[in-house]
C-alpha cells in the first residue's frame, strides 16, 4: 500500500505542476499580447494552434502511455520536456518564433495531461473511493499558484521572460522527486493497430461531449479573463490576473471535495448541481461591471464545473469496452477541443462585436452541461 500512496503523491504533484504551468501562462498573455502587439483574433488564433497541436499529442501520448505504461510515460514529459514549455515562450522574440514556442507548449502541455490522467486512474482503482477529483484539486491548486504568483510579478512590473525563466527551473528541480517512484502500469502492445487519432464512440461520445463544454469554459476563463477585466472594469495587467487566480482557488476548493459529492450523489446529480452553479456565473459576467461581482462570476464558474472534468476522465477509465490510455485520448480529444475553438471563436467573436458579449457562450455551455449530465454515470442512469 506504500507504493500506492507514493504513487498518489506523485500524480499529485504532477498535476499541480501541470497546473502552475497553465496558469503561469494565463496570468502573463496580457504582457505577452502587449510585447507582440497581438489582435484579439491574432490571440485567438496563436491559441487554436496550441489547441491543434495539443488534440495531435493526446492520441501520440495515450498510445505511448498504453505501450509503455502511463507512470513512464508521464514522469518523463514532466521533468523532461514540460519545463522546456515556459522557457521557449519567454525566449520568443517574433511571431514566427512565439508560433513554434505555443505550438510545443499546446503539444506537452496536453500529452502530458492525458497521460498523468491514465495514471491517475491506475491509482484510483487501488483505492476504494474515488480519488480522481483530488488530483484535478491539485491541478487547480498549482494553477492558482502560477496564476496568482502571476499576477503579483505582473503588479511589480516584473519581466514575464524572468518570470517564465524561473518557474521553468524550480519546475523541473520539483519534478525529479518523483523520477523514482516506482508503479508497475498497464501495457497494452496491441495498441499500435488502434487509429492514430483517438474518436470517442458509442457511450464514451456524450462523455466527451460534455467535457468539451466544460473545456470550453474554462479555456475562455484562463485565456480571455485577463482580457476581459481589463475591457470590462478597466484594471492593471495584476488585478485582470485575478479573474483567473479566483477561478482557480474556487475550482481547487470544489475538487477537494468533489470526491465525497459524487460518492454521496452519484456522478449525474453532482454533473447537473454543478451545471447550475456554473449558469449562475455565466450569467452574472454578462450582466455586472463590478468588479467584485465579476469576480464573484468568475469564482461561481470555477465551482461549477470543478468536478465535470474529473468525473468524465473517472468514467473513460474505466470504461470496459477500450483500453485506458486510448479512451482518455478519445475524451481529451473532443472534450479539449473545446480548449482548441472556444478561444479562437470567443477572439473572432469579440473581433466582431466586443469582449463581453463574447462570453455569451459560456452560459450556453453550461446549460448543456446541465443537459447531459446523466452520461457520467456508468450506467447512464439519471
Amino acid at each position: 500500500m506504500n507504493i500506492f500512496k507514493n504513487s498518489r503523491f506523485a500524480v499529485s504533484l504532477i498535476f499541480a505542476i501541470n497546473g502552475i504551468v497553465f496558469g503561469t501562462w494565463a496570468s502573463r498573455i496580457p504582457a505577452i499580447v502587449d510585447f507582440h502587439d497581438l489582435s484579439p483574433g491574432s490571440l485567438g488564433l496563436l491559441i487554436f494552434l496550441a489547441g491543434l497541436s495539443a488534440i495531435i499529442a493526446f492520441s501520440v501520448f495515450g498510445r505511448a502511455a498504453d505501450r509503455y505504461g502511463a507512470a513512464f510515460i508521464t514522469k518523463r514529459a514532466t521533468i523532461f520536456l514540460i519545463p522546456l514549455t515556459l522557457i521557449f515562450i519567454a525566449f520568443a522574440n517574433s511571431i514566427g518564433m512565439l508560433v513554434i514556442a505555443v505550438i510545443y507548449f499546446g503539444a506537452i502541455h496536453g500529452g502530458d495531461d492525458v497521460a498523468m490522467n491514465a495514471w491517475a486512474a491506475e491509482v484510483e482503482r487501488e483505492y476504494t473511493r474515488p480519488v480522481m477529483s483530488s488530483f484535478h484539486a491539485m491541478w487547480s491548486l498549482g494553477a492558482g499558484i502560477g496564476a496568482g504568483l502571476g499576477s503579483l510579478l505582473a503588479f511589480f512590473e516584473v519581466d514575464y521572460k524572468n518570470h517564465f525563466s524561473l518557474v521553468s527551473i524550480i519546475i523541473f528541480f520539483t519534478a525529479l522527486t518523483i523520477a523514482f517512484v516506482h508503479f508497475e502500469s498497464q501495457k497494452n502492445k496491441k495498441v499500435t493497430k488502434s487509429p492514430f487519432i483517438s474518436i470517442p464512440k458509442g457511450t464514451l461520445l456524450p462523455v466527451a461531449t460534455i467535457t468539451f463544454f466544460a473545456s470550453l469554459s474554462e479555456g475562455a476563463v484562463a485565456d480571455w479573463s485577463a482580457i476581459f477585466l481589463k475591457s470590462v472594469a478597466s484594471l492593471n495587467d495584476g488585478n485582470a490576473a485575478l479573474g483567473f487566480t479566483v477561478f482557480s482557488i474556487c475550482m481547487f476548493s470544489m475538487r477537494l471535495m468533489g470526491d465525497k459529492i459524487s460518492f454521496k450523489l452519484g456522478p449525474s446529480t453532482a454533473a447537473r448541481y454543478s451545471g447550475l452553479v456554473a449558469l449562475t456565473g455565466s450569467i452574472i459576467l454578462l450582466i455586472s461591471d463590478s468588479f467584485f461581482l465579476l469576480l464573484l462570476g468568475f469564482g461561481l464558474i470555477g465551482l461549477g464545473i470543478a468536478v465535470i472534468i474529473p468525473l468524465a476522465f473517472s468514467r473513460a477509465g474505466n470504461d470496459k469496452t477500450i483500453s485506458q490510455g486510448t479512451a482518455i485520448a478519445s475524451i481529451a480529444t473532443l472534450g479539449y477541443g473545446g480548449m482548441l475553438l472556444g478561444p479562437l471563436f470567443l477572439g473572432l467573436l469579440a473581433e466582431i462585436t466586443s469582449i463581453k458579449t463574447s462570453f455569451i457562450i459560456l452560459p450556453i455551455m453550461a446549460f448543456f452541461i446541465f443537459s447531459l449530465s446523466k452520461h457520467l454515470s456508468l450506467d447512464s442512469e439519471v
